[in-house]
C-alpha cells in the first residue's frame, strides 16, 4: 500500500511538472503574439502620424448606381471610407478595389494618389481578380485557424502559403509540425473547417501594414521560418515587408486580400500531405482546403467534386525548395 502510494505521489508530481511546462509555453506563445500585435500597432499609429498635413486627393469612382467624383483624403482615406459615400450596399458587397483601371487594392489600404477606382464583388463579369484575393486570404485564415486548434504538444510552425492558383483547386498553408508520422483524421480536418468557419462568422478587419526591415525583423524573431524569408522578400522590396493582420494574428503577404473574413462562405478544410522530413523529429506538411465565398452555393454533388479535386497534392513551390520570389513571386 505504502509503496503504490508513493508511486501515485510521483505521478501526480510528473503531471504536475508536464502541466508547469505546458503553461510555460503557453505563456511563451502568448507574449511573443502580444509583443508582435504591439508593434504592429506602434507602426501603425506611426505612419498614421506621420502623415501631417491633409492633402485632398479626387477619387472617380466608376461604376453604379453612377460615376461619381469623391474629395478624400491623401493618404489617409481607403476604397472602404470611399464606399461609405455611396450606400452601405457598397460597403457590404465590395471585397477588393480596382485603381486606375489596372492596380487590384486592399479595401482598407490609404489611397497615395488621385485615381479612378472601381469596387469589386464576387459578381463582377471578370472576377479573376477578386477570386485570387479571395483564395489568398482563404491561406491566410488557414493559418490563423491552424494556430488556433493545434495544442502546443504538436510544437505547429507555420511556414508560408503558395501563391493563389484556382486552377489547382485547393488553398494551401505549409506548415512544420513536431511528428513525423502525422495522419490526420476527418475528425480533426472538421475541427480546422469549423475553426475557419468561427473566423468568418466574426466578421473581422483584414488589416495590411507595410514596414522596414529591421521591425519585419524583430517582430517575428522568435519564429524561425518567417525569420529566414524576411531578408529574402525584403531586399526585392526596398528593405520593406507587407504584412497582414486578421484578429490577433499577424503573417507576411505580398497581397491584397479580400476585405474581411465574412466573405469565407461554404469551407473544407480537406488534407494534410507529409511533404518532406525536417530534422530528426520535425516534418513539413501541405494543408489543403476548398472554399466558396459568402452567398453562393452549389449542390451536393458539384461541391462534391470540388472536394475530391481539393485533396489532390496542390503542386505549387514545396516549402524546402530555395525560397526566391522570381520563382514564386513571394509568399502569396
Amino acid at each position: 500500500m505504502a509503496a503504490a502510494t508513493k508511486l501515485l505521489k510521483k505521478s501526480l508530481v510528473g503531471i504536475s511538472q508536464i502541466q508547469q511546462y505546458r503553461n510555460i509555453a503557453k505563456s511563451a506563445i502568448s507574449a511573443s503574439n502580444g509583443h508582435r500585435n504591439e508593434l504592429f500597432n506602434q507602426e501603425r499609429r506611426r505612419q498614421q502620424d506621420a502623415v501631417g498635413r491633409l492633402e485632398k486627393i479626387e477619387v472617380r469612382y466608376l461604376g453604379l448606381p453612377e460615376d461619381v467624383t469623391l474629395v478624400m483624403n491623401n493618404n489617409i482615406s481607403t476604397p472602404f471610407n470611399c464606399a461609405q459615400h455611396l450606400s452601405e450596399g457598397h460597403c457590404k458587397r465590395s471585397a477588393l478595389a480596382l485603381i486606375d483601371g489596372s492596380v487590384p487594392w486592399d479595401m482598407h489600404r490609404p489611397l497615395q494618389e488621385s485615381c479612378t477606382l472601381q469596387l469589386l464583388n464576387f459578381n463582377v463579369s471578370d472576377p479573376h481578380l477578386v477570386n485570387k484575393a479571395f483564395w489568398r486570404t482563404c491561406s491566410f485564415m488557414l493559418g490563423a485557424a491552424l494556430q488556433r486548434v493545434f495544442k502546443q504538444e504538436a510544437n505547429l510552425q507555420l511556414h508560408s502559403f503558395p501563391g493563389p492558383n484556382i486552377k489547382s483547386g485547393s488553398f494551401v498553408h505549409d506548415i512544420v509540425l513536431g511528428v513525423q508520422n502525422w495522419e490526420p483524421t476527418k475528425a480533426e480536418m472538421r475541427a480546422i473547417s469549423a475553426e475557419m468557419v468561427k473566423l468568418a462568422a466574426q466578421d473581422l478587419c483584414i488589416e495590411r501594414l507595410e514596414v522596414d526591415l529591421d521591425l519585419a525583423t524583430e517582430m517575428f524573431k522568435d519564429l524561425r521560418y518567417k525569420s529566414e524569408q524576411i531578408p529574402s522578400i525584403a531586399q526585392q522590396h526596398q528593405n520593406r515587408v507587407t504584412l497582414y493582420r486578421l484578429g490577433d494574428h499577424i503573417d507576411i503577404s505580398r497581397g491584397p486580400m479580400v476585405a474581411s473574413t465574412r466573405f469565407l462562405g461554404k469551407c473544407t478544410v480537406l488534407a494534410a500531405h507529409k511533404l518532406a522530413n525536417e530534422g530528426a523529429s520535425d516534418a513539413f506538411y501541405r494543408v489543403q482546403g476548398v472554399a466558396l465565398p459568402a452567398g453562393f452555393a452549389l449542390n451536393h454533388f458539384a461541391y462534391g467534386l470540388l472536394e475530391q479535386r481539393a485533396q489532390k497534392l496542390n503542386p505549387a513551390r514545396l516549402p524546402n525548395e530555395p525560397f526566391e520570389e522570381q520563382r514564386q513571386m513571394q509568399l502569396s
